[in-house]
């Protein structure tokens, strides 16, 4: 089952799915281009490196564009309205994910912090919140 947004299930990705599920928000890092590599997978898309480490992140960061769901999408438990959010990461690198929160409390260059939820098919997924939201 798919959400609004997940990382493709590769191999690669396998740690990004473990740290989610110890609630850590972890992705690859190239050490060349000294940036994450998102979305995760094996190489660097800038400087093709394939020496990549994996670094935890702060799960902070600002969202950089959003758009609001209005219509309810199959499989998805998130109920519409909600937002579907590229979110600039605090150490670099933009994140595709959802922000849960009222649209109209969004807004471009808001502050958000990571959260995870667990889908129907029991996997941690980093989504976010209002920075300093319960």
């Amino acid at each position: 089952m798919r959400l609004p947004w997940q990382p493709p299930d590769l191999i690669a990705a396998e740690p990004f799915w473990a740290s989610a599920a110890r609630g850590v928000l972890s992705v690859p890092w190239c050490p060349h281009c000294a940036s994450p590599v998102l979305y995760p997978r094996d190489f660097c898309p800038r400087c093709h490196a394939v020496d990549i480490s994996w670094r935890v992140l702060s799960g902070r960061g600002s969202v950089y564009s959003y758009a609001i769901e209005t219509r309810a999408i199959p499989g998805c438990e998130l109920e519409p309205p909600f937002v579907i959010a590229l979110v600039d990461l605090e150490e670099g690198g933009r994140l595709p994910t959802n922000v849960l929160a009222s649209p109209y409390d969004v807004e471009i260059g808001t502050s958000v912090e990571v959260v995870f939820t667990v889908d129907p098919d029991g996997r941690h997924v980093p989504r976010f919140r209002l920075a300093g939201g319960t």
